[in-house]
């Protein structure tokens, strides 16, 4: 038997048996039949305000429930809005599918309205691009879709549909509107690494007195955060994380070295004594090398990641593990069973234990600031006490990533802390929170972002107000492009301020004046208060507008900036 259908609504019954999540999406005359059928059949389809947002929200469920984010757009400015999402998701490892709408093909190239050589420009931000030419073909290129997403590094990929392939009406069987199930989630497949390499790598493990794993995003994307905390209490291997690797071992745990690179707790010193480092879903940029200067020449390290390309990129690796993160741990799992580490590696453990004692001495200072403004120290400790095991806190771009990812403590094991970080874009945190609380709606979820970075998204409240998600936005608001206002002050000194400042604004009461929940927070008695009443509040979004220091020396998590020298090439912060 053969059914009449659209190929919109091919399209839609397509996302359906792939078990489509939610799909964010502003719709045009060219998707018209696929949002028709997504009516028809009840896909939780959301209208989104801007198309960026659709492609962060879409990226930060795709992180926290590793299934596919899904995001549509129409020709032309829609198609063009995506960008900056989809590259996000791509430097990440996020698997997303984005549906965009294209010219009838009859009259492309006939200056058509909102035309545009969409598809060159999308090509570079997505892993893969497919362009759908033959409507009978719709089946098969979407099931292909969702196999590219979630194979390999997982990654974004646009899906080009023509007006007149979605609005062309078929005779197809419906038997033929299947998916695999195997490609709904990444990793899809999982690849075990070369067993001579994996040899190697355990022999160099095996008798290393002090031996540091450095873990990266790609843990998460791998799902190994419990393996890689099992194998690291097993053999007695501190480890230390990346901002988007924070969660690949509980920040509780004795062998938990924090953050290294350009923030760091005890990790850079640790990785300059450590004799064996061993690179877990890491693609040691800039960030996390500190400008390609941690780890130190002459280190010996084994570099475990499922893109070949990665390993040697920025430091030669003595043992390349080509593979995915969850299956290479669990085979040097298997490869170390039975070898008693050295002796001399317990007093390594040990040594972890002792300075992030030190360490956590030196911060309290700030974690436990009464300075007015409220210090992000401040509002960092108050997270750590306040915020449940499994909460899910996301951290735009700028200074709230990387006050997050140095003093926020992850207390269990897995995909908690949700920096944008790759590509760092600001806007992130609010539809990063939204699509988060899609795919956790059990857990409670937070979101730091700053007042420039809010101003671009405002417009999502309404969104996740009309989805009634309870999801909670901390501005921090310092009236200033924070980031940029501190670079300056490290560059050229106090009062050189070039279009850093932003009007002074009371985001508490923009919240209630869009029918959701705020309260203005000025000082640090206040904070803990607002954000318990954040935590309760049910009934859709709340803003805790949190007022914080206006002093660009005190914006950034290093050492005060006026005691910083910094020199021609540098880049500090």
């Amino acid at each position: 038997m053969t059914n009449e259908m659209t190929g919109g609504e091919v399209l839609a019954r397509m996302l359906q048996a792939h078990g489509a999540g939610p799909i964010f999406g502003m719709g045009g005359f060219q998707l018209l039949p696929f949002y028709d059928a997504c009516r028809r059949l009840g896909l939780a389809h959301s209208l989104i305000n801007d198309e960026r947002c659709g492609a962060f929200a879409a990226d930060a469920y795709a992180k926290v429930s590793g299934r596919v984010g899904l995001v549509d757009a129409t020709l032309g400015p829609g198609a063009t809005n995506l960008v900056t999402g989809l590259v996000e998701a791509l430097n990440a490892g996020s698997p997303i599918v984005a549906i965009v709408g294209d010219t009838h093909r009859a009259h492309s190239w006939k200056n058509m309205t909102q035309e545009a050589r969409q598809s060159e420009i999308l090509r570079p931000a997505v892993k893969e691009l497919i362009r759908v030419e033959v409507t009978a073909r719709l089946p098969e290129l979407v099931r292909r879709a969702f196999a590219v997403a979630t194979t390999g590094r997982p990654g974004p990929v646009a899906l080009i549909v023509p007006e007149d392939v979605c609005h062309d009406t078929i005779a197809i069987d419906p038997e033929s509107l299947v998916a695999n199930p195997r490609y709904q989630m990444a990793p899809a497949l999982r690849a075990r690494p070369d067993a001579h390499a994996l040899a190697e790598a355990a022999a160099l493990l095996a008798t290393a007195e002090r031996p540091l794993i450095l873990a990266g995003g790609g843990v998460h994307i791998s799902r190994a955060a419990q393996a890689l905390q099992a194998f690291a209490e097993r053999f007695g291997i501190p480890v230390a994380h990346t901002m988007s690797g924070k969660g690949a071992i509980a920040c509780a745990s004795p062998l938990s070295a924090g953050l290294f690179g350009r923030y760091d707790r005890i990790a850079n010193g640790l990785i300059a004594e450590a004799d064996v480092l061993l690179a877990i879903g890491c693609k040691l940029g800039e960030i996390a090398t500190k400008r390609y200067t941690v780890p130190p020449p002459g280190k010996t390290l084994i570099h475990l990641d499922i893109v070949a390309e990665e390993i040697d990129r920025t430091y030669p690796a003595a043992v390349a593990l080509w593979g995915d993160a969850k299956a290479g741990v669990n085979a040097l799992n298997d490869a170390l069973a039975g070898k008693a580490p050295p002796p001399a590696r317990s007093a390594w453990a040990d040594q972890v234990v002792t300075r992030m004692a030190a360490w956590r001495e030196s911060a309290r200072e700030r974690l436990e600031s009464e300075e007015v403004p409220v210090s992000m120290g401040r509002l960092i400790g108050e997270l750590n006490r306040l915020l449940p095991a499994d909460a899910v806190l996301v951290a735009d771009g700028g200074f709230a990533a990387h006050w997050g990812g140095l003093l926020f403590d992850q207390r269990q094991a897995g995909r908690g802390f949700l920096p944008d970080r790759g590509f760092a874009s600001i806007g992130y945190g609010l539809p990063g929170a939204m699509g988060a609380k899609l795919a956790a709606p059990e857990r409670p979820v937070m979101a730091i972002t700053g007042d420039g970075g809010f101003n671009m998204v405002l417009g999502e409240l309404e969104t996740a107000r009309r989805m009634g998600l309870a999801v909670t936005i901390i501005v921090v608001n310092n009236a200033a492009s924070g980031y940029v206002k501190a670079l300056q002050h490290l560059m050229y000194g106090e009062g050189a301020y070039q279009s850093s400042d932003l009007a002074e604004t009371n985001y508490a009461r923009v919240a209630e004046a869009m029918g959701c929940g705020g309260v203005r927070v000025e000082t640090p008695d206040a904070l803990a208060p607002a954000l318990k009443q954040a935590l309760a509040h049910a009934d859709g979004p709340f803003v805790v507008d949190l007022v914080v220091t206006r002093d660009p020396a005190k914006m950034l998590p290093a050492a005060d900036s006026r005691a910083v020298q910094v020199k021609k090439g540098d880049r500090v912060a």
